[in-house]
């Protein structure tokens, strides 16, 4: 039952991504490696797809030949193995290099193709049952059968060997995080395939040496069929890992957005003119219509104008006196001392901010080069804004300015 679900889904899971990067495939109709890429996942997508116990048995009947699902599957594992290859060389290789170690690739693996096709059909599953895993090892268990799978496993055991090297030579030189992460989970999914090997071999070796390897048929289906799946992931994680980046960019930039609202809103009620775009409605201010990437970056500032207009209407003297009154430090560049300024003077009436238009003689911090550390500062500012607000009751007494 695992199996069959293991293998619907790997079937499921290859031709999707074989859909997903055809219409890639339609631009770039000269690209090598995106076609061996397609190559990989329609072959990958085939070999489960075929060998489904709902689908073998039909299309064995529409070919008039018992068990031809085992060779399709096993000719689309070769292709898809050799298409590994051209993908990988061409990826960290020079373009002429690429261009002559695809081609050694696809002619030896071309050539072990053509021997494994001519050889099925002179050895080919000589034991039916009704599930394609039953018939391998009912089948092995002739030699010459078992002759012509120890060739196949050979073929499987070489190329992902092989995938495995250039993959981890690969992330060496990725520059790119996601594609880093893509070709470990290809490294893995090849030595996954690499335990198949391994596995199968060993039931094929019980044959001749009296040792019944069918209590191995568990390990040898799963790791082929995860690692089939890890393998599909790792070649799509380049192409789609990167959304990832940015949905959690923009889900940053709006949770920091409604951070700074608080302080904002308080600066934009005493200083309309700091907005570019003034808000028309509070939905509209919930969810801005911009990037909110762009809308975090106008809120940053229009906050700095704020503050900067507001500066000049309150004196060191008279931040001193309100901090020591609030029982605060008398810190006017920490995150509290700023929004302690801002507190202090907009609990003073509208004239009153007017008439003191003198240059503050407070200090201030300066602004920081790095965009999120600015965010970050301001967000700190925001929640010490928000505490005084809550944990204060009443304004500050305006006779403290005065």
């Amino acid at each position: 039952m695992i199996y069959a679900i293991l293998a619907w889904v790997c079937a499921f899971v290859g031709l999707a991504a074989f859909a997903y990067r055809l219409p890639d495939l339609l631009r770039r109709r000269h690209d090598v490696a995106l076609w061996a890429l397609c190559t990989y996942f329609l072959c990958s997508g085939i070999s489960f797809l075929v060998d489904l116990d709902l689908l073998r048995l039909h299309i064995s009947a529409f070919f008039g030949l018992p068990n031809i699902t085992s060779l399709i599957t096993q000719a689309a594992v070769v292709v898809l193995t050799a298409a590994q290859q051209v993908v990988l060389v061409y990826w960290s290789s020079p373009p002429a290099e690429a261009r002559r170690m695809a081609r050694d690739r696809v002619l030896v693996f071309g050539g072990a193709l053509a021997v494994l096709v001519t050889s099925s059909f002179a050895v080919g599953p000589v034991a039916h049952s009704e599930t394609a895993t039953s018939t391998i090892l009912l089948s092995i268990q002739h030699g010459g059968y078992a002759l012509y799978m120890s060739f196949y496993l050979l073929i499987c055991a070489v190329g992902q060997f092989e995938t495995v090297r250039l993959s981890l030579r690969f992330t060496t030189m990725a520059n790119r995080q996601w594609l880093k992460v893509g070709m470990r989970t290809v490294t893995v999914g090849a030595s996954m395939i690499l335990v198949y090997c391994v596995t199968r071999g060993v039931q094929i070796a019980g044959t001749r040496l009296d040792f019944d390897g069918s209590d191995l048929d568990p390990i040898q289906w799963t790791a082929g069929s995860v690692g089939a799946l890890l393998q599909i992931a790792g070649w799509t994680i380049p192409s789609w890992g990167i959304r990832i980046t940015r949905a959690r960019g923009w889900t940053r930039s709006y949770r920091s957005y409604r951070r700074l609202r608080p302080l904002w809103w308080a600066l934009y009620q005493a200083s309309p003119d700091i907005a570019l775009d003034p808000p028309r409605s509070w939905l509209r201010d919930l969810v801005p219509p911009r990037d909110p990437h762009y809308s975090l970056y106008r809120r940053v500032i229009e906050i700095r104008d704020g503050q900067l207009m507001l500066r000049t209407s309150l004196s060191l003297e008279d931040f001193s006196r309100v901090a020591r009154s609030l029982d605060l430090p008398e810190d006017p560049t920490s995150p509290l001392g700023e929004a302690l300024q801002v507190r202090a003077v907009l609990s003073r009436p509208a004239e009153e901010r007017a008439e003191r238009a003198d240059a503050s003689e407070i200090p201030a911090r300066p602004p920081y080069e790095d965009f999120r550390d600015e965010v970050e500062w301001l967000s700190q500012v925001a929640s010490s804004f928000n505490a005084l607000s809550r944990g204060r009751p009443g304004p500050v007494d305006a006779g403290l300015l005065s």
